[in-house]
């Protein structure tokens, strides 16, 4: 008899084959753990008894997979899938671990800002900036402290810090849409206000471009959503085509041959689903005069928000629209979304007037409204 010890079960019995051969008789087997790393982490070894009658048995005769009884075999497949278990979880307790002592670690330093820093990194928090942009700020304006060597205020910091978030956002794209596109398209979730987003751009573009403005909408799941363009249509004196295939769309954009500007509002779906997503790129064609927006409400949970433009990273757009400004006190997260997707801002509404509620975005607003 001989015992042998490998990592995995298979790996065991390539040694007990190639000492013992084929006649080999498995006496018994178990899953030893070894505690390392002051016994917070731990390694398994699969140990298997085995033993021969014949010793001078050649070893390039154990060719054969050696066959083990079934039980011994699902044994020791349950330790192995237990075992990999405790490892996940192991694992997981020490990311929270040092996510804990990382946070201990920002504590502490955030003890020893100055005041008015502190002061400045709190109103960043309170507008629900992520932690990590908050962190890089922090020790901007600290080394900044730093080098001036001059008593900072929460007033110069402010400042600072605003300069700051212009240089990281600078490389955006923000503002309206393109004038030489001729389709301006707005994709999203239900419920973010995209018709009456379309409404407001599309009456500024008529009364204060005075351009010629057409529709188009993808939303047949909703017969209000179409008489509400209609509505806002009839009242710019613009035409409507309803899209319900890809030949309606080609025939559309004939029809609309002579408007300046089209818009084109979308059904409003859970976009979380994949699926929707596809049925939004089977329907229309997106072509070299057409300008795409996502449209999203700042009112949403981040995580939400992130879920829903997950699902367009295959569709051609550069900057996002925000709905519902007038609803949240804080627009953090607008900016965590441009910076996590590199995307710009196309434009922020909020409200219900149509076309007031609605400001074209820039990033000396945008970071005013921050502060």
């Amino acid at each position: 008899m001989k015992k042998f010890t490998a990592e995995t079960m298979p790996e065991v019995m390539k040694k007990v084959r190639a000492e013992l051969g084929d006649d080999a008789v498995i006496i018994n087997q178990r899953v030893v753990k070894q505690k390392k790393l002051l016994g917070l982490m731990s390694t398994k070894t699969f140990e298997v008894t085995a033993g021969i009658d014949d010793v001078e048995l050649p070893v390039k005769q154990a060719k054969s997979k050696v066959s083990l009884p079934t039980e011994i075999v699902k044994s020791a497949k349950q330790a192995e899938e237990k075992a990999d278990a405790q490892a996940e979880a192991l694992r997981n307790e020490l990311a929270d671990v040092k996510a804990m002592l990382q946070g201990l670690t920002r504590q502490q330093q955030a003890v020893q800002y100055p005041a008015a820093l502190t002061t400045v990194l709190a109103k960043l928090k309170k507008q629900e900036l992520d932690e990590e942009l908050i962190t890089a700020i922090g020790d901007e304006l600290f080394t900044h402290i730093e080098k001036k060597r001059v008593q900072a205020t929460t007033e110069s910091l402010q400042k600072e810090a605003a300069a700051i978030l212009r240089k990281k956002l600078a490389h955006l794209p923000m503002g309206g849409f393109h004038e030489s596109k001729k389709f301006i398209q707005l994709l999203g979730p239900t419920g973010v206000g995209k018709t009456t987003t379309i409404a407001k751009i599309a009456a500024r573009t008529s009364l204060e471009q005075k351009k010629k403005v057409g529709f188009m909408t993808t939303d047949t799941y909703r017969i209000a959503a179409i008489e509400q363009l209609k509505t806002y249509a009839g009242l710019l004196q613009a035409p409507v085509e309803i899209i319900y295939s890809i030949s309606d769309y080609e025939q559309a954009t004939k029809n609309l041959a002579r408007q300046d500007i089209v818009f084109v509002d979308t059904a409003g779906r859970n976009y979380k689903e994949k699926r929707h997503v596809e049925e939004i790129t089977k329907l229309l064609n997106f072509h070299e005069q057409m300008e795409t927006y996502v449209v999203l409400s700042s009112t949403m949970k981040q995580q939400d928000l992130c879920d829903v433009i997950d699902q367009f990273a295959n569709i051609p757009y550069e900057k996002f629209i925000f709905t519902k400004l007038d609803e949240t006190n804080s627009i953090g997260t607008i900016i965590n979304l441009m910076v996590k997707y590199n995307k710009g801002l196309s434009y922020y509404a909020s409200g219900q007037e149509v076309p007031e509620d609605i400001e074209e975005a820039s990033l000396d607003r945008l970071i005013a409204l921050l502060f």
